[in-house]
């Protein structure tokens, strides 16, 4: 089972940082939160750490990050998708991988982009509703 971690980097305003899906040849065009995926030996937490600088040059203390919600996705076969919401970091938020990336915005969770990958919009709906659990695809 593969699994996933989703950064819900929030700001001030509580507004949630997205970036454009380029180049990948999966949903291109469509905003999607900085994630990846778990490297062996790491925990969660670790990889959106690593995550987080490696896509927006940002520096999180692993102790501001605050669990948000968990999907069980069937994508893949299955993968286990884990959000976590963090409101403070260090550094501005910069698009470290323009050759997967086209564009970093910031939205409010009522006005989101029209373009989304479809788990991750339905997770937002749940995180937003503060259901921590959620199975999508099954």
């Amino acid at each position: 089972m593969i699994g996933d971690v989703h950064l819900l980097l929030t700001d001030s305003q509580g507004r949630v940082l997205f970036g454009r899906r380029a180049n990948t040849g999966y949903e291109d065009g469509a905003y999607h939160l900085p994630s990846g995926h778990l490297e062996a030996g790491e925990s969660v937490v670790a990889a959106l750490v690593r995550e987080a600088k490696e896509e927006i040059g940002v520096t999180i203390d692993p102790a501001a990050v605050g669990f948000a919600h968990i999907m069980h996705n069937s994508a893949s076969g299955g993968r286990v998708a884990f959000f976590f919401r963090v409101e403070l970091w260090e550094g501005e938020p910069s698009n470290m991988e323009p050759d997967k990336c086209d564009d970093l915005a910031w939205f409010d969770f009522e006005a989101l982009s029209d373009r989304m990958i479809p788990y991750c919009r339905e997770a937002l709906h749940h995180i937003a509703a503060d259901r921590r659990f959620s199975i999508y695809g099954w």
